[in-house]
């Protein structure tokens, strides 16, 4: 291989290494406007968009020991990102809504192939702080719990001594 498709190769691999999670999809018929427009979007939620050659692809991802992405043709753009990626996953899915391009083909999620309707599933996730309140409020319920229920004998004790009080007043 020529020097300089082994420098791209390498370069896509660092950002396939970067990421944990790949979304390759089909973004033909896409104006440059409407690629851009993606592209910003994508970026609001910390993911990157970028058109590579299958070939390039292909070596890349082997290199950095992702699975068989299976058949690759057509024109393609790979979305990575830092962290999110049902957020990245909710972009793609609204811009596909919207435009009816980019098609998604496949993906790889924390090593694992997705499928285009396993991301669209994963757009329908909540977003990551809502998961995390969820989360926290079920972590939370059983101290929660607990201290209502040590707290009870004191309040039962004090509503008993209440009525009593209030007995002895209206008598």
């Amino acid at each position: 291989m020529r020097p300089e498709k082994s420098n791209i190769v390498s370069d896509l691999n660092l950002k396939l290494n970067a990421s944990p999670f790949l979304f390759v999809t089909d973004y033909s018929g896409l104006t440059v406007d409407k690629f851009g427009e993606l592209r910003n979007r994508l970026a609001g939620v910390g993911a990157r968009c970028h058109v590579v050659k299958n070939t390039f692809l292909r070596l890349a991802a082997k290199d950095a020991g992702y699975p068989e992405l299976g058949e690759l043709s057509g024109q393609t753009a790979i979305v990575v990102g830092d962290k999110d990626v049902a957020a990245a996953a909710k972009v793609l899915k609204g811009f596909h809504g919207e435009f009816k391009k980019p098609v998604v083909k496949t993906g790889v999620v924390d090593r694992l192939v997705v499928s285009s309707e396993q991301i669209s599933a994963i757009a329908d996730l909540p977003s990551r702080e809502v998961l995390l309140a969820t989360l926290l409020g079920v972590l939370q319920a059983p101290a929660t719990q607990l201290v209502r229920v040590l707290n009870e004998p004191a309040s039962s004790l004090a509503r008993v001594l209440k009525a009593k009080a209030d007995a002895d007043a209206a008598a």
